[in-house]
């Protein structure tokens, strides 16, 4: 292989490697309805795969939350926003980590190693027979 075609399929695999990285900056924005957030999960693929996840920043609101799907085929909906100082945390594999001080949390929001010492904000959701997943704002734990 040449020096050309080298640089060139590099470039194409790097690019293609990136595309991953860039949806999971998407934000999808979603209306409630009084108060009511309903998904439904046929519509976003990446939660039909392990370790998938959704950032979502309901109608109104300026903080987005992330919406992950567990082992077992559970979801958590969880607020990215770190318990510590208050930094947003990045999905990672199995884990949520914070990029200011290294706190890890697990995908249910639980924290695994401090700084932080209370979990991340969860907000309890349940999938309908229908396959909507259905959660409230208002209901954070």
């Amino acid at each position: 292989m040449d020096r050309r075609r080298f640089v060139g399929v590099t470039a194409a695999a790097l690019g293609a490697s990136a595309l991953d990285g860039c949806a999971a900056l998407m934000t999808t924005t979603v209306t409630p309805v009084n108060g009511e957030v309903r998904l439904g999960i046929r519509n976003y693929p990446q939660l039909d795969r392990p370790g998938g996840y959704l950032k979502i920043v309901p109608a109104g609101e300026t903080t987005p939350l992330y919406v992950l799907t567990l082992d077992g085929g559970g979801f958590a909906v969880v607020s990215p926003i770190c318990t510590h100082l208050q930094c947003t945390v990045n999905v990672d594999g199995a884990h949520l980590l914070c990029p200011c001080h290294g706190s890890t949390y697990d995908r249910e929001g639980r924290v695994l190693r401090g700084p932080a010492e209370r979990a991340l904000r969860r907000y309890p959701a349940t999938v309908t027979a229908d396959g909507e997943l259905v959660f409230r704002l208002g209901g954070a734990a």
